[in-house]
């Protein structure tokens, strides 16, 4: 199953760690829909009924836009059905954060935006876990492997983003949407990429769309059974991603076939701090030693991080969600606490002690 994540990139990084290319090869950088960059809120801690930043075709929302064009869009997790009658969506008798791959064709809730080309991109920078023990449960944080690099956008982003607002102040006239220039790849965190589905549910009385997704899962791969039997379905590389969003050249049947168990994640033990939902700092991410009795206090890798989010961060980061009402808790008394400025984690988590290297 899949029912914690963390997203904490800021809007426009997620832009560039979505570089992708079209059919023609072609690279390009998704757009925000409309709006939606202000609706996303990063989090350490996301759980079910928060908002999630996903990818997927923008055809979807505009019938002239290429098919293989893709748009970042922020949608609830938690999928309510177009079919759906009742006025209130969280009047839903069960839950549809995650769904079985193999029941996808079963289930009309599924099979419906699975035959419409409803098929989207979960983006994370990674899930959360939980191992069942002798006492209590274990949490694990789990990714895909990093390569080593700056974090967050490196100087040439910086500059590419400047030359980029340049350009598009300069050149009128051109498709909404379309990059102006090639760009470069993405050198930071490597986010994750889960396949899901998703609706668009109008409210009975009329009011605004709501969209929501669902993350498909499958049988763990042979490194995650120890922890627990499912995980989302990944998709492993540009190529895979492209053909589950492409639904005009990839038809629904054949794109089941992408849907399978990955040995390609990694993961670390991480503190009972995360199982709170409304725990929101880096403490939910942070490595620790399970046959330690102490968690391990902030780390020099950590302070290294929180420093450069305070001096090199390159654009205006929002604070991290702090949503009262989420839910998917594993049980523990809210806590007060002091919201935290959020971004990427590659040197914590890459500048680990040989100790506290992540389980492959």
């Amino acid at each position: 199953m899949c029912g914690r994540t963390a997203c904490t990139l800021a809007p426009d990084e997620i832009r560039r760690a979505c570089g992708y290319r079209n059919r023609t090869g072609q690279r390009r950088r998704p757009q925000w829909k409309d709006g939606d960059a202000d609706k996303y809120r990063p989090s350490y801690n996301k759980s079910p009924q928060s908002s999630s930043p996903v990818l997927l075709s923008s055809r979807h929302f505009n019938k002239e836009a290429p098919v293989d064009e893709c748009v970042l869009a922020t949608m609830r997790w938690g999928l309510v059905p177009a079919w759906f009658r009742e006025s209130d969506p969280n009047k839903m008798q069960y839950s549809t954060s995650n769904c079985r791959s193999e029941s996808l064709l079963e289930k009309k809730s599924y099979k419906d935006p699975l035959l419409k080309g409803q098929r989207c991109v979960i983006l994370a920078d990674g899930f959360y876990e939980w191992k069942r023990q002798e006492k209590g449960k274990q949490p694990f944080f789990i990714y895909f492997p990093q390569s080593q690099g700056a974090p967050g956008l490196t100087q040439q982003d910086k500059q590419e983003t400047e030359e980029s607002k340049m350009l598009s102040q300069q050149t009128e006239g051109q498709r909404e949407g379309e990059d102006v220039e090639e760009v470069s790849e993405w050198k930071g965190w490597r986010l994750l990429t889960m396949a899901g589905l998703f609706d668009c549910w109008a409210p009975p009385g009329g009011g605004e769309l709501l969209y929501t997704y669902t993350v498909i899962t499958v049988n763990a791969s042979p490194n995650l059974q120890s922890i627990h039997d499912r995980m989302p379905a990944i998709l492993d590389g540009e190529e895979e991603v492209r053909q589950w969003l492409d639904f005009g050249e990839v038809r629904s049947l054949q794109a089941l076939k992408l849907l399978q168990s990955k040995s390609c994640l990694v993961c670390h033990p991480v503190s009972s701090f995360v199982n709170n939902a409304r725990n929101n700092s880096p403490e939910c991410l942070q490595p620790i030693d399970p046959t330690a009795k102490k968690v391990p206090q902030t780390t020099a890798s950590s302070k290294m991080m929180m420093s450069w989010l305070k001096t090199g961060s390159p654009n205006k980061r929002k604070e991290p969600d702090t949503d009262a009402e989420a839910k998917g808790s594993e049980g523990k008394t809210p806590e007060k606490q002091k919201s935290k400025p959020v971004g990427p984690l590659q040197q914590w988590l890459l500048g680990n002690s040989p100790s506290k290297k992540p389980r492959t």
